[in-house]
């Protein structure tokens, strides 16, 4: 009989639990939902299609036009990564660039592959093997064709990271810095 107020305390307490991890994550989704958003586009596909074989291993494999609108005020720089979640070993990244300038509103068609661009951008690291920096298009293998999104970040700092940083290195370094971000999704298959 005296197993009852014992069964009764601790159901309280599980349920008192269970009721501050909720506020936690309400809290952490309203965080996430005020974060504005930046309009990312390509003059060469829209969000969803194809990308043309020009942007590709197939074609050119130059960077398409990309434009944004939407940057916040206190943006100090921008960072843009581009990577392909269906990747047969897991993520593959493309392009890492960052510290472009806060007042930018379009990357051009082919941007040279050099560490650091004339605008004091800095590309970082791609998959394409060690100390490749600069765009990389798809070239997935044959089959399904494969997504791959362009991500665009306002952040309110400049990164202090040399050029030719990893995307993880970009990230961690962006952590507590992004005011708003974009994406824009292309596909391509062979």
């Amino acid at each position: 009989m005296k197993i009852y107020p014992f069964i009764f305390v601790f159901l309280i307490a599980a349920i008192s639990g269970c009721t501050a991890v909720k506020d936690d994550t309400e809290a952490n989704v309203t965080e996430v939902n005020t974060m504005q958003n930046i309009s990312i586009s390509a003059e060469a596909f829209r969000d969803g299609d194809m990308i043309p074989a020009e942007y590709t291993c197939d074609g050119k494999d130059v960077s398409p036009v990309l434009s944004w609108s939407g940057i916040p005020q206190g943006t100090k720089s921008i960072t843009l990564i581009m990577d392909d979640p269906d990747a047969p070993r897991g993520t593959f990244v493309h392009w890492v660039l960052y510290n472009i300038p806060a007042e930018a509103q379009k990357l051009p068609k082919a941007i040279p592959g050099k560490e650091t661009l004339g605008d004091g951008s800095r590309h970082g690291s791609t998959d394409f093997g060690k100390g490749t920096v600069g765009y990389g298009g798809p070239c997935p293998p044959p089959g399904k064709p494969h997504r791959y999104y362009f991500r665009i970040y306002a952040l309110d700092a400049k990164l202090d990271l040399p050029p030719g940083a990893s995307r993880s290195e970009v990230e961690k370094a962006m952590k507590g810095h992004i005011l708003a971000k974009g994406e824009l999704m292309g596909k391509y298959g062979r």
